[in-house]
């Protein structure tokens, strides 16, 4: 996957953690026989749920915006079909993690470099029945490169997957989780998302019609700078909490009350950064119905041909001209309103602060 913007695809063999590796969403893949998958739910992943051996053929898994990661081990790659569910389609939607938009790529060349270094085991092993065969004979031989074949299979994933997770935890300021961030912190989030979400996922997104706007590179960038600037009010919220409570004194709540002051600001100045992001999803959800609309014109103006082949079978030319003229002048209002719909959305992409 590139660095700084999910993919639509996952690879088939792996761990990957949803909201820093990969969307959330709908996946299929085209064969998954004899693979598995686990959905790691719950805080911290401590819920998994799986499914073992999978059948032959296609195969589709929801990841939820709340899992923490998703392991995988098939054949084939997995091919995102379909964004998470709408908020109004279920549960209220979860905070989920943040990372550097640098971090994937970091990771995947610490991990590269190991990636030799995994297959030296069965190596190994064979190299020992190699060795211990001159003693024990050709059935401690056989059995060892059995052995070898089952190492082979599994330990390069294992072990990079390993290597990965420990390099992850080695960057910890790298990356901010919803265990980071206190209620209101998660609130924001969360709306920060959502509103990522639906411009990523907008057809007029998907077809490059947002053009003056990179998303791929600037929605990362937002969602990330937002996180680290609520998981540090958090932290400060927190710690006036705690100086409050241990010290019930009018010098001590006096003290506080300038850096509360500040701390508002903060919150204030992030929540129109938030309302910025979630106008410029309104307007991508706009230009989608626009998009959607003008699809749907340009159905009906392939029919016309034939209703002014009727028209002009059975009545006179003055009544057609006036009905092909409305159907233009239709056209044109509707392309008309879509372009000021996407001009609209590019504008308010353009409210968002530079990264």
């Amino acid at each position: 996957m590139t660095s700084g913007a999910w993919s639509d695809s996952i690879p088939g063999i792996g761990t990957f953690f949803v909201g820093i590796d990969v969307a959330p969403g709908r996946y299929r893949c085209d064969d998954g026989k004899g693979g598995w998958w686990v959905r790691f739910t719950g805080p911290s992943g401590g819920e998994p749920v799986g499914s073992w051996p999978l059948p032959s053929g296609p195969t589709e898994i929801e990841i939820a915006p709340d899992d923490f990661a998703f392991e995988t081990h098939i054949g084939t790659r997995w091919r995102r079909i379909a964004p998470a569910r709408r908020p109004g389609d279920g549960p209220a939607p979860q905070a989920r993690p943040v990372a550097d938009p640098t971090l994937r790529a970091e990771l995947d060349t610490i991990v590269g470099r190991h990636r030799p270094l995994a297959w030296l085991a069965p190596v190994t092993v064979l190299l020992v029945g190699v060795l211990g065969s001159t003693v024990l004979g050709s059935l401690w031989l056989i059995g060892l490169g059995m052995l070898a074949v089952l190492v082979a299979l599994g330990t390069p994933s294992v072990s990079l997957d390993i290597r990965r997770a420990r390099e992850l935890e080695r960057r910890r300021d790298r990356y901010v989780t919803p265990e980071d961030l206190d209620t209101p912190g998660r609130d924001l989030l969360a709306r920060v998302q959502a509103a990522v979400d639906t411009v990523r996922d907008s057809e007029v997104n998907r077809e490059g019609l947002l053009d003056t706007v990179d998303n791929a590179v600037t929605l990362p960038r937002q969602e990330w700078e937002i996180a680290q600037v609520l998981a540090r009010q958090a932290r400060l919220r927190g710690e006036q909490e705690e100086m409050s409570a241990s010290a019930r004194l009018p010098e001590v709540d006096a003290a506080l009350r300038p850096l509360r002051a500040k701390l508002e600001l903060s919150v204030a100045a992030v929540t129109r950064r938030v309302e910025a992001l979630e106008r410029y999803a309104e307007r991508a959800e706009e230009a989608d119905e626009a998009l959607r609309a003008t699809r749907h014109l340009e159905a009906i103006a392939a029919r016309a041909p034939e209703y002014d082949e009727l028209l002009a079978d059975t009545v006179r030319d003055e009544l057609a001209l006036p009905a092909i003229e409305r159907l233009t002048e239709q056209g044109d209002e509707l392309v008309r309103t879509l372009r000021e719909r996407i001009a609209a959305a590019e504008q308010a992409g353009g409210e968002l602060s530079p990264p």
